[in-house]
């Protein structure tokens, strides 16, 4: 038997290195999976699947194993009544995007079903067929095949006056009939796209209200990489979509790598996610609309480094420059149409409600972007744009072009906005009125934030006399197409005295050029994957708070601003940021450490008693 100092200094090692590629070409070993260059390949349209050349529905409950390889070769549907259940430790890979519409992608419809169940050790992972999963891939590889869409029958704030008639454009219109609409960017009324319910005219197989604890399964320990599709300016594939998803659903432990459009965005519904990271994505890091009203918990999202501003994306045949946009990019409603006047939350009144999430414990680190694209203006961490409402606490941003953006609806770079009155008979022209406390209600809610380093670099902002929220409290930074260079030092975005002391002193919200022990500047090669510097998202100390999150079966009570404490980091040896070594102090769990062919309390024991770590 092995000295019990050899196995501790074996463990050491464990804990703070990891050799790139060995736990995810090996993924699913610790559940009996084999290595994954041995999985047969087998085409998941050669399923029970009916369709045409671009898509295909399954036509039993299907289990996919992870003993073979399956390849996503077109848009596959998994219809209403139906499951799709994926083993843990499988790996699906996704064949090339051809052209935009004819993209790969996997589509949950409404009244479908998938129990993508993964564990810590044995994640589920899918990605672009050309990714060897050894971390040599290049990051940017986005837009490879199209993404992971779910759709739901839980409540939305779509009309046919406000939101249609539905149009593939992408001008955000998606409605076709009153609480109904279509996934962005698919010019078809097919039912299979479609999330919500037809308030007006029952459709046969579907609900005829909403029913917001609606299930479309799990999502655990659910890596999706390489995706995104542009199929129409402002009509993408996110990495994953959740459309009028009903909090049945269970979302924990799932990220999105380099994807070519939004991380997450959400069209309506209540589904509640935990435990998210997102990494190199081209557009917003974490996108509502629609009148979502979810609750969120611990993401960590992280953009492209200064040092790596552009990245060459196939999707159909055109190559996108680098745009990656805001960390929350917030809506209500895109079309202004002044649904939901705050109405409560969670009902349907006449015109819908607005968007209202409850958030807890992120940290966003931007990539200091400075350069409009056309459809990417906002380039803030968090953009507060057409009449949102929410809540979001004890989260830490870092090098975004400004910190809370606050749209007022009034300004000519935005349109001409009608203004809408609240329940309470005031005037709202949008989220501005809904975040300040002198307006009744206080709808949008942005308290105990940490804002780092904010307004830094080329045609940034600090705060002065004439303008005292500086770049950490802006408002109207947006154009509605067109690019240049982003510049916050105008009269147009300047905030009242009033402001600024609701921000800094009611809300507490702190702002810092940097804070000991975070590292939110770093160096990455997007094409060789090489970190040079290393962020670190935990700061040392913890960030205290004087707010925390309830204890209601959902959130966590974390007394401490970001999505990391001082304990060991739930991105620990599942998440793609361990592989690619690009966060300090992250590092896979070890299990058998005293190496006998278990992990059982006394690999518990050895490990708490010398490095006072438990791992999940």
């Amino acid at each position: 038997m092995k000295k019990i100092s050899t196995l501790i200094a074996t463990a050491v090692l464990a804990f703070v290195s990891m050799t790139p590629g060995v736990a995810q070409t090996n993924l699913g070993a610790a559940c009996g999976c084999p290595a994954v260059a041995s999985r047969p390949s087998v085409n998941l349209s050669t399923l029970a699947v009916n369709g045409g050349a671009g898509d295909g529905d399954l036509l039993v409950n299907t289990i996919l194993t992870c003993d073979k390889l399956w390849i996503l070769d077109k848009k596959i549907y998994v219809p209403n009544g139906l499951t799709l259940t994926i083993q843990p430790g499988t790996v699906i890979k996704a064949t090339a995007t051809v052209t935009a519409a004819t993209a790969s992608a996997l589509v949950v419809s409404r009244g479908g079903k998938i129990f993508a169940d993964g564990t810590a050790d044995c994640g589920i992972v899918i990605t672009a067929q050309a990714d060897p999963m050894d971390g040599t891939y290049a990051t940017h590889n986005m837009g490879k095949w199209g993404g992971l869409m779910l759709c739901g029958q839980a409540s939305n704030n779509l009309t046919l006056a406000g939101n249609g008639p539905f149009n593939a454009t992408g001008n955000g219109r998606l409605c076709v009939a009153n609480g109904l609409g279509t996934l962005e960017g698919f010019g078809t009324t097919d039912f299979r796209n479609q999330f919500g319910v037809n308030l007006t005219t029952a459709q046969s197989g579907y609900l005829t209200n909403f029913d917001d604890n609606d299930n479309s399964g799990i999502l655990r320990y659910v890596s999706v990489r390489y995706s995104g599709s542009i199929l129409v300016q402002g009509g993408e594939i996110n990495g994953i979509t959740f459309a009028s998803v009903g909090r049945g659903t269970t979302v924990d432990h799932v990220e999105v790598i380099a994807n070519a459009d939004d991380n997450m965005e959400f069209f309506g519904g209540t589904v509640n996610v935990k435990n998210a990271t997102f990494m190199f994505g081209n557009d917003d890091m974490f996108d509502w609309d629609l009148g979502y009203s979810g609750k969120v918990q611990n993401v960590f999202s992280v953009g492209f480094g200064s040092a790596d501003t552009s990245f060459t994306s196939t999707s159909g045949a055109s190559t996108i420059a680098s745009a990656m946009d805001n960390g929350f990019e917030m809506d209500a409603d895109d079309q202004q149409s002044g649904n939901g006047s705050g109405v409560a939350i969670g009902t349907l009144a006449s015109g819908g409600y607005r968007s209202h999430p409850v958030i807890y414990n992120c940290t966003f680190i931007g990539s200091n972007k400075r350069v409009e694209n056309s459809d990417n203006t906002g380039m803030s961490a968090i953009c507060a744009k057409e009449l949102t409402e929410g809540e979001i606490y004890n989260c830490v941003f870092a090098n975004f072009a400004s910190g809370l953006n606050l749209w007022t609806g009034n300004q000519a770079q935005q349109g001409t906005r009608s203004a809408t009155t609240s329940s309470a008979g005031a005037s709202v022209t949008d989220s501005y009125d809904n975040w300040r406390n002198n307006n009744t209600p206080n709808t949008l809610i942005i308290k105990n934030n940490t804002f780092i380093g904010m307004g830094t670099g080329v045609a940034g902002a600090l705060p002065s006399a004439t303008n005292p929220g500086g770049a950490y409290l802006v408002k109207n930074v947006t154009r509605s197409s067109g690019s240049g260079a982003y510049s916050l030092n105008v009269a147009a975005h300047a905030v009242t005295t009033a402001d600024t002391t609701q921000f800094f002193q009611t809300d507490g919200n702190v702002r810092a050029a940097s804070i000991p022990g975070f590292n939110g500047v770093w160096t990455m090669n997007g094409t060789s994957n090489a970190v040079s510097t290393q962020y670190d998202a935990t700061p040392s100390p913890v960030l205290a708070t004087s707010i925390v999150a309830p204890a209601d079966g959902f959130f966590t009570p974390e007394n401490y601003r970001g999505a990391f404490g001082s304990g060991p980091s739930w991105l620990s040896g599942w998440a793609y940021a361990t592989l690619l070594q690009t966060t300090g102090g992250l590092a896979p769990c070890p299990t058998d450490i005293n190496q006998d062919g278990m992990t059982d309390n006394i690999d518990f024991l050895i490990l708490l008693g010398n490095f006072n770590q438990s791992c999940p």
